[in-house]
């Protein structure tokens, strides 16, 4: 007999479970997340899920308690005999502490891959790790979701003439260069220098954007200073318009502030983190569609090529 699909949702994300749930086609399972006075988790699985597959909805962001929340819903689950457990993690916190990129310092990003083996996950459903490399750090099958399934049609109904796409920094170049490539459009690059982390000493932009509406694509806004700066230096250099498209809107500081003061036209994002606040400029994407599809096909055992943006460039 096929085992059951269930889903559960951390706290953090209940908000985007709930729509996933209901794009799949399923209610949201029952789980009593406790927290004790001195701020211990302990979560209880209110029904049986013994045999079942079971996939747990909770990004990752801050606080630290996110991480936690889910490592002990997975013990819970595997304690409980699940027979798969999957973790749903639209926003998988640590993913830019990928490298040794001075002495002494962690890699945060395969610490937490370890926790969430260990713990007992057996497969991974995240979109738009910082560094694809990330998968490798998992001894579990990763489905690594990419947000152009939901940005490229967005970019598509806005008819958009004499559209040129950038890339924040070098590293996002080669996926910016796949979605310039599907819509055959023109790529730069904004190159910059940091001083030390969220502060940025210098930028400058390859390539011409004269008379171009720019669409600016990174996986991460974090203070928004770089997508501002970026912003700023695209139009001192005749860019007639720009906004940006970014999955994962951390946006701590005064980052809502400076994003309604910037050049930006508008500042997409994804639900994958929820918003603290209201701003005009500030549109959000769901992401429930397609971690629905996600969930059911690998629940189904079925290839989830197709959610691909390759998938999409070879059908164009």
């Amino acid at each position: 007999m096929q085992p059951q699909a269930k889903l559960f949702s951390g706290t953090a994300s209940r908000y985007l479970a709930e729509k996933i749930a209901q794009q799949f086609g399923h209610s949201l399972g029952n789980v009593n997340i406790q927290r004790f006075s001195d701020g211990e988790i302990q979560p209880t699985f209110m029904e049986s899920i013994r045999g079942d597959y079971v996939f747990l909805v909770q990004s990752t962001f801050s606080p630290s308690d996110n991480i936690m929340e889910l490592l002990l819903m997975v013990d819970a689950a595997r304690r409980a005999s699940a027979d798969k457990i999957i973790t749903v993690i639209p926003y998988y916190g640590y993913a830019r502490q990928d490298r040794k990129d001075k002495p002494r310092v962690a890699i945060g990003s395969k610490l937490v891959a370890n926790l969430l083996t260990a713990a007992g996950a057996d497969r991974v459903i995240t979109m738009d790790l910082h560094a694809p490399q990330i998968q490798g750090y998992f001894d579990i099958p990763v489905d690594h979701l990419d947000s152009s399934a939901i940005f490229i049609p967005y970019i598509q109904q806005l008819n958009l003439e004499n559209l040129t796409f950038a890339a924040p920094d070098v590293g996002s170049a080669n996926r910016i260069r796949e979605i310039a490539s599907y819509f055959n459009a023109e790529m730069v690059i904004c190159d910059k220098h940091r001083k030390r982390a969220n502060e940025i000493a210098s930028m400058v932009v390859i390539g011409d954007v004269e008379g171009r509406n720019v669409v600016l694509i990174d996986d991460i806004v974090d203070t928004g200073g770089t997508l501002v700066k970026a912003a700023g230096l695209l139009m001192d250099n005749g860019a007639t318009s720009v906004r940006a498209l970014c999955t994962h809107p951390v946006l701590s500081s005064n980052a809502y502030l400076t994003i309604k003061n910037s050049v930006l036209d508008e500042l997409v994002v994804c639900d994958t983190i929820p918003l603290r606040e209201n701003v005009e400029k500030i549109k959000v994407l769901s992401v429930a569609g397609l971690f629905a599809t996600a969930i059911k096909n690998a629940y189904e055992n079925q290839s989830i090529t197709s959610l691909f943006i390759h998938s999409q460039l070879r059908n164009k």
